[in-house]
């Protein structure tokens, strides 16, 4: 017979719940205080799942599936909340609770699914769901600890209808994590939309989300969907969130309070049942308090969050990373021997997946036979005497070489150019002189922001920081020099 134990001060939640699962054929044990909990002798009495409230008067629930699950650790247990204290559920979930449901129970068959599910489940099916999941969307699990709860975590708060804010170090798989939960979601059938809110202006972010009527604006010559209204059924990625303009955040509150938005150019009211997942390299928080993002907003994507540890902090898992980025390349027989591993085990991987996956890239690139071994001396790192890593004339080392010497070359040619021409002394066009100074103005400013990216592995935001202008001018400057081969490919 299963053994169930309900904690809940509500003594009629508590005798309701005994009377369902007791006609179920289950075994009902119900405490109303943390004090009665404390006097069970867990000793005698085996329980295969529990009830717990969040809240009780004398009792933290989140101390008493502490202590649960340190006496009873196969017990499952199911957290009982209200919608204010969802962010605390998923505590909850961390700390090893199975599932949590929002009070009052509106859907009594959704409840007693929740706790059959949680019975007849067992852990070996479920992380074989898990890793299939993962396998799908290509998210490498690994070995690391933090990084597994991370993935646990994501999985149980999927099926929620709940907003999600991933955060996590530019290259991290942000997205890829977002579209795990997409697929481990009851929406997994419906559309995945992912928009870069960095990338686009605040006009076209706007009629991208929304959507816009034919002739709200110049190039609007047909009506358009917004992909809230595309993904209404489904889940929308909002990566880069805090650079959303302020009146773009004002709207997206507005969506997510009230499901209802309009069209640019439109005064008529469209609803969306959108699952909203959003993503940020930065600190939301610090960002509240720098008031450069909305208090309210942050909150309302804030139900959920979920933070990637960084590739310096999941080193274990670098071989299996390895292992998937050379799968991708069929036709060659590739290896790492074990201590080229090593040295990309100790090497500080300042731009996180992304960039172990561009190195392994262009290792296998600058490769010249298909059947290799690539030893720690092929590697553009090697190791000091302390054992750590550091690198020794890297590709971007040698880039960084070339630039210098191309602007060198640039800068010298031009000024003995200019100094030709100051020494003629007549039939000189000032306006041709003043053409050529703008022509030096684009490509020293096209130098500075090729190293500035290539120093930050690509990351615009950093880059523009370091450049002290703001994201907007670098992305208008990019556009500039759109036809420079060394400036594609950054991210």
């Amino acid at each position: 017979m299963i053994n169930l134990l309900i904690v809940d001060d509500e003594k009629e939640v508590g005798n309701f719940l005994s009377h369902l699962f007791t006609s179920k054929g289950y075994h009902v044990k119900v405490v109303n205080s943390g004090k009665d909990f404390s006097a069970i002798d867990f000793t005698l009495q085996n329980f295969h799942a529990a009830m717990i409230d969040l809240k009780l008067p004398d009792a933290n629930g989140l101390s008493l599936l502490q202590h649960l699950k340190k006496v009873q650790p196969k017990c499952k247990a199911i957290i009982m909340t209200g919608y204010s204290t969802i962010k605390t559920a998923v505590d909850a979930i961390k700390l090893g609770a199975s599932d949590y449901i929002e009070k009052p129970f509106d859907n009594i068959d959704l409840l007693e699914k929740q706790v059959d599910n949680l019975l007849v489940s067992n852990v070996t099916s479920t992380d074989e769901h898990i890793k299939g999941l993962a396998s799908e969307v290509g998210l490498i699990v690994g070995q690391n600890e933090t990084m597994n709860q991370l993935i646990q975590t994501a999985y149980k708060v999927a099926g929620k209808n709940v907003n999600i804010l991933i955060e996590g170090e530019t290259g991290t798989g942000k997205e890829v994590l977002s579209r795990f939960i997409h697929q481990a979601s009851q929406r997994s059938h419906e559309s995945f939309i992912g928009v870069n809110c960095g990338a686009i202006s605040e006009s076209l972010l706007e009629s991208e989300l929304f959507g816009h009527e034919k002739g709200a604006f110049t190039g609007a010559t047909q009506q358009r969907k917004g992909l809230f209204e595309i993904a209404s059924r489904g889940t929308l990625f909002l990566d880069e969130i805090a650079e959303a303009s302020p009146s773009i955040q004002v709207k997206l509150l507005r969506v997510l309070e009230t499901r209802e938005f309009m069209r640019v150019g439109s005064e008529s009211i469209l609803r969306t049942n959108t699952r909203l997942v959003a993503a940020t390299n930065e600190n939301l928080q610090e960002a509240v308090q720098q008031k450069k993002f909305r208090e309210d907003l942050f909150y309302r994507l804030n139900v959920v969050q979920l933070k990637i540890p960084p590739l310096r902090e999941r080193k274990e898992d670098i071989p299996l990373l390895i292992d998937h980025c050379l799968q991708r390349y069929s036709n060659i027989d590739i290896t790492f021997s074990e201590n080229a591993i090593e040295v990309l085990q100790n090497y500080d991987w300042a731009g996180n997946v992304r960039e172990l996956s561009n190195f392994i890239t262009r290792i296998v690139t600058l490769t010249d036979t298909n059947h290799a071994i690539i030893t720690a001396n092929d590697l553009p790192l090697s190791n000091n005497a302390a054992g750590s890593s550091i690198p020794v004339k890297t590709t971007k080392q040698i880039n960084t070489e070339k630039q210098k010497s191309h602007l060198e070359s640039y800068l010298q040619k031009w000024i003995n150019e200019t100094l030709t021409v100051f020494e003629q002394k007549e039939g000189i066009s000032l306006e041709e002189i003043l053409a050529q100074v703008k022509q030096l103005e684009s490509q020293v400013g096209k130098a500075f922001i090729l190293r500035a990216l290539k120093d930050t592995h690509g990351n615009r935001k950093e880059a523009a920081k370091r450049l002290q202008i703001t994201m907007r001018k670098l992305r208008y400057l990019l556009n500039e020099k759109s036809s420079c081969p060394e400036s594609q490919g950054f991210d």
